[in-house]
């Protein structure tokens, strides 16, 4: 598989303050990477770099080989990249409807339309016309993600899905995943809920404190791997 994405040794600063440390990852066309760590870990910072709303001080980050680093947001989204943000932001004010449709703005070809979303999210089907205010966590989730996939994204960016959802509602939104990837649309999923992330990745990445930390496909990390890291411990040393 060819690599779609590309971020390559990034610092990315607040300030004086560096929330990012020459993070590396690579994203394959048709692949589910979990980007996994812990509250503060610099995750939504990784993400919103790859989306333009962040620029890195260092380092490059390539999009179907092409140096988007200082693309801006908007442009980035016309060429196949779509962020969910954590806490979902959708509007309040409009349908379930029109928060899909303000998604569609400059849509790029491709598979996704308002039947694909509600055929891949059945509830918001039945929930087309209540405004964005009165649905639970759940539900502005589900809209959030497919305001996103109606921009017809190559590339989607899953920030926090589970983040203050139920774990029956957090398993119902990551079931709707792998049809998400069989339209061909290549995701990037940052979680702090490790069981699910693992259950929709391919590969996995653990960040702590802004560094990568443990890398690799999901069948070749165990678990314990993964918690460890995630929390920072040593798992190599003896027990005693």
């Amino acid at each position: 598989m060819s690599k779609l994405l590309e971020v390559d040794a990034i610092d990315v600063d607040y300030g004086d303050f560096r929330a990012l440390h020459g993070i590396t990852l690579t994203v394959a066309e048709g692949e589910t990477l979990a980007v996994i760590g812990a509250n503060g870990a610099g995750k939504s910072t990784l993400l919103k770099t790859i989306a333009g709303l962040l620029r890195p001080s260092a380092g490059q980050v390539r999009f179907d080989g092409h140096d988007v680093s200082r693309t801006p947001a908007h442009r980035r989204v016309r060429e196949g990249i779509a962020l969910t943000p954590e806490g979902r932001r959708i509007f309040g004010s409009l349908t379930v409807e029109e928060n899909l449709e303000v998604g569609a703005h400059g849509r790029r070809p491709g598979p996704w339309s308002l039947q694909a979303v509600y055929d891949t999210f059945p509830l918001l089907a039945e929930l087309r016309t209540r405004r964005g205010a009165h649905l639970s966590g759940g539900e502005q989730q589900a809209t959030a993600i497919g305001r996103a996939l109606m921009s017809n994204p190559r590339l989607l960016l899953l920030d926090e899905v589970s983040l203050g959802l139920a774990p029956v509602v957090v398993a119902d939104i990551y079931q709707a995943l792998p049809a998400i990837a069989e339209k061909g649309t290549t995701v990037l999923v940052v979680e702090q809920d490790l069981t699910q992330a693992l259950t929709v990745a391919d590969r996995v990445q653990c960040i702590l404190e802004g560094r990568t930390v443990l890398e690799g496909a999901k069948s070749e990390v165990t678990r314990e791997q993964v918690q460890a890291a995630y929390f920072g411990i040593d798992d190599t040393r003896e027990t005693s």
